[in-house]
Formats: structure tokens, C-alpha cells, sequence
């Protein structure tokens, strides 16, 4: 089974970026990826998808200041935001399907199509 681990977490200024890897242990150009979060003491949410054609989207918390991208031959997806803010501020998890994850992503369906999941990476935005 294809295994998913998360790296380049760590703490970031207010109004800086953050570039977040995830690594598979396999080739991921089968799956279809995504980006969660969770802060402390409030449930995951849906960051940004990305389908096997390279089709992205991206939750209303980062739409225009993120950008999801996958290299295939590398077997890596990257998340990047801009202009970091506090509310950023989560611990960061991979995740992988062989379907869409764009409407899990906006909250119209259950993480539980989520197929594969990587231990997460923790980010800390400080103002």
C-alpha cells in the first residue's frame, strides 16, 4: 500500500508562505490528492484537491492565495499559500483517493472516501 508522509511544516510569520511536501512511497499518478487541515479543537477541513488531469480546487479558506501541484515522477504533491494568516495556523495531512476528493474537500461529502491518509506536518502562523 501506497504510504503518504508530509513535510516542511514548522512556524511562519504573518504575511509570509509556507510550501508543504508530501512524499509517496508509490507512484500517485493513479490517485487523486488532497490537502486537510485541522487546528486545535476544531474538526479537519478540506484545503485543496487535485485530480489525475491536474484539475484544482480550492476551499473558499485559501482560494487565491494557495496553489495545489503534483509532480507524477517524483511521486510528490506540494501545497503552497501566500500571505499566511493566524486562522493558517493546523496541522497539515495528505490524502489520496482513486476518485475525485474536490467535494470531499468542500464538505459535501465524508472524509471517508479518503482512501490513504500521511501522519500530517504541523504549521504554526505567528502575528
Amino acid at each position: 500500500q501506497v504510504q503518504l508522509v508530509e513535510s516542511g511544516g514548522g512556524s511562519v510569520q504573518a504575511g509570509g508562505s509556507l510550501r508543504l511536501s508530501c512524499a509517496a512511497s508509490g507512484y500517485i499518478g493513479a490517485y487523486s490528492m488532497a490537502w486537510f487541515r485541522q487546528a486545535p479543537g476544531q474538526e479537519r477541513e478540506g484545503v485543496a484537491a487535485i485530480d489525475r488531469d491536474g484539475s484544482a480546487f480550492y476551499a473558499d479558506s485559501v482560494k487565491g492565495r494557495s496553489r495545489i501541484s503534483k509532480d507524477n515522477a517524483k511521486n510528490t504533491l506540494y501545497l503552497e499559500i501566500y500571505s499566511v494568516k493566524p486562522e493558517d495556523t493546523a496541522k497539515y495531512y495528505c490524502a489520496a483517493a482513486l476518485r475525485d476528493l474536490s467535494t470531499v474537500v468542500a464538505g459535501l461529502e465524508s472524509d471517508r472516501h479518503v482512501e490513504l491518509w500521511g501522519q500530517g506536518t504541523l504549521v504554526t502562523v505567528s502575528s
